[in-house]
């Protein structure tokens, strides 16, 4: 038996400064460089995310081979959540159990098993202090000993032997100490083997269990099921809040809720200026209301044009969610032609872009990266804040204007050129200014410090996705994920405006 672990990119896991702009930057974590692939029925639903993501780590998936099953509807109600707010996630809000338990997890498309806390007092996160110290904590842990209806997974489950990626059914029984002729008879009746699963810097142990999981609505609305399998973590490191895995594995939420069928899922990130804005949420939508029109190129809420690509399906890394990229375009001059690894696959299934929700800042690979700088150079005039480079570990920063010191978004944006993505079915997403730089330090003498926030793949081993788009450059866009014809949309839009019109603002 192979061992499970979704390797991840690893990145810094930084704090929080006071103000707002100062945002995942200390040079007391991992500096930011070139990270390397590691082997290995029509209802809607509205949900609210958390505010975007600082500093989660990215993952090279190292997934087993699997078949998406279609998961059971349950439910046809919709839903409508306030979003809870932490320093680096986009959070789901989960029921879980029998009376229900309330717990916030983190939106991963990039991941299958879902997880939660297990145990108010005997939940242990190991080396934590970082949250500690801002007094975040996890929000909520799930006691199985109050739920009537919490179990444990058999070891015979097709579950247990997907979390563990065995190609032997038999070896989750064997491991638990079963003899062979039990486990041929399918007599075992011992419990499935604890699990560790790796998230880069992080990592998270426990059991698999079955119980009552609904993504929350009010009122005890929202889609959910009465045996959901996800994992019941003891002990964690660097890993305080739970995963709601939203890949397209058989353990993820979409299979198990049945969101295949329902089609659609979507989300619309706020930019990080909301983040501390208690009174408007990040929508995520579950159902047919996540697209307003099934024509190509209809609109969505928002206003504008959705336009698909077609979703890649790799061999063997099928559990997660590939796009084509063919081009990008800097500043509406400068064409860059993207290396054949991002706009598809190799005989292994490797290549493609991934779109993970759970990465914080795009990656591209080497050398295409180290073009995309010099492009960017060649078309900037500010001075270059090389100390602040130094210091943050970003490639590119500039000191652009900010009249009266003034924290504006648009700050000096005039000047710094946009950056388009292409994907396959002549789909061009221009990607919002401050989606790309951001200031990173409070302005002074009328200058602000901005930074392209986008990173380096590395060379690698070319195991793995060739590119990640991360949630930072998703913010300001609506994302839609059409199960039923296997294609995502994109939209530029105004997120906040499409919050107020699901009902995610508070006058």
């Amino acid at each position: 038996m192979r061992a499970q672990a979704q390797s991840k990119i690893s990145k810094a896991n930084n704090p929080i400064p006071t103000l707002l702009l100062l945002f995942l930057l200390t040079v007391s974590f991992i500096p930011i460089n070139c990270f390397t692939n590691l082997q290995r029925g029509s209802s809607t639903l509205v949900f609210s995310l958390q505010s975007p993501p600082i500093s989660r780590t990215g993952r090279i998936p190292q997934p087993k081979a699997a078949t998406r099953p279609i998961g059971k509807a349950t439910d046809s109600m919709e839903s409508t959540e306030p979003l809870k707010e932490v320093r680096d996630g986009y959070l789901v809000p989960l029921s879980v159990g029998s009376p229900s338990q309330v717990i916030h997890a983190y939106l991963d498309t990039g991941s299958d098993l879902t997880w939660v806390p297990c145990g108010n007092l005997t939940f242990d996160c190991i080396d934590c202090d970082d949250y500690r110290s801002l007094t975040i904590k996890p929000y909520g842990s799930f006691s199985p000993s109050r739920s009537s209806s919490s179990s444990r997974v058999a070891c015979t489950s097709p579950l247990c032997m997907d979390l563990h990626s065995s190609d032997n059914p038999y070896d989750p029984c064997i491991i638990t100490g079963c003899s062979l002729s039990s486990a041929l008879n399918g007599n075992c009746a011992r419990p499935c083997p604890s699990f560790a699963y790796t998230y880069g810097g992080g990592v998270a142990a426990g059991t698999l269990i079955k119980d009552t999981l609904r993504v929350h609505g009010d009122g005890g609305g929202g889609v959910g099921g009465d045996s959901i399998i996800f994992g019941c973590a003891g002990s964690t490191y660097h890993e305080p809040i739970g995963i709601a895995g939203f890949g397209k594995g058989l353990l993820s939420l979409p299979s198990q809720l049945g969101i295949f069928q329902k089609g659609f899922f979507s989300y619309c990130f706020l930019p990080f200026k909301y983040a501390n804005n208690p009174n408007i949420s990040s929508p995520l939508v579950i159902g047919d209301s996540a697209i307003a029109s099934e024509e190509e190129g209809g609109g969505v809420q928002g206003g504008g044009i959705l336009q698909f690509t077609p979703m890649l399906k790799s061999a063997m890394y099928p559990n997660y969610y590939y796009v084509g990229l063919e081009a990008v375009t800097v500043g509406n001059v400068t064409a860059l032609d993207v290396p054949h690894s991002l706009r598809g696959f190799d005989f292994e299934g490797n290549g493609g872009m991934m779109v993970d929700s759970g990465t914080t800042y795009t990656h591209l690979p080497e050398p295409f990266y180290s073009e995309l700088l010099s492009a960017l150079r060649r078309l900037i005039s500010y001075p270059r804040a090389v100390k602040h480079e130094q210091l943050m570990g970003f490639d590119l920063c500039y000191a652009v204007p900010a009249p009266n010191n003034r924290i504006n978004a648009d700050a000096g944006d005039e000047d710094l050129p946009t950056i388009a993505f292409h994907f396959l079915n002549n789909v061009s997403l221009i990607l919002p200014r401050d989606s790309s730089f951001y200031a990173v330090a409070a302005p002074v003498n009328s200058t602000v410090v901005k930074c392209l926030l986008y990173q380096c793949m590395g060379n690698g081993d070319g195991y793995g996705p060739a590119g990640v788009l991360g949630s930072f450059q998703q913010q300001n866009v609506q994302v839609v994920y059409d199960l039923k014809r296997d294609r995502i949309g994109f939209q530029a839009t105004e997120c906040a405006s499409v919050a107020i019109k699901q009902g995610l603002h508070k006058p």
